[in-house]
């Protein structure tokens, strides 16, 4: 890991970020302590925090509001209807089954 003070860092930007793309760590410091670290835009995608359940459950909403107001608008409120492509089997609407009764 490159270690670079936050001084340094404004005089060799360009170079600190060809070394972060390179893959190698850049840690800025101020007064000899870490404050920042440049890093690769593919290390960041790998440690970036993924969509949270909420974030993933708005978007299926989003999805889904066309289907969902008809069947609100129809009477029915059961919930997302399945995509044909993912047909259930007997074994799992029996276990669905022994879940909720």
């Amino acid at each position: 890991m490159c270690r670079e003070s936050i001084y340094n860092a404004r005089n060799n930007f360009s170079s600190l970020i060809k070394l972060a793309e390179g893959g190698e760590p850049v840690e800025l410091t101020r007064h000899n302590k870490p404050v920042a670290v440049l890093i690769s835009w593919e290390e960041y995608e790998a440690i970036r925090p993924k969509k949270s359940f909420y974030e993933r459950w708005l978007e299926i909403r989003e999805k889904y509001a066309d289907e969902i107001a008809q069947m609100i608008a129809e009477g029915d409120e059961g919930g997302i209807p399945i995509p044909p492509d993912e047909p259930l089997d007997e074994a799992y609407l029996k276990k669905i089954d022994s879940i909720w009764s």
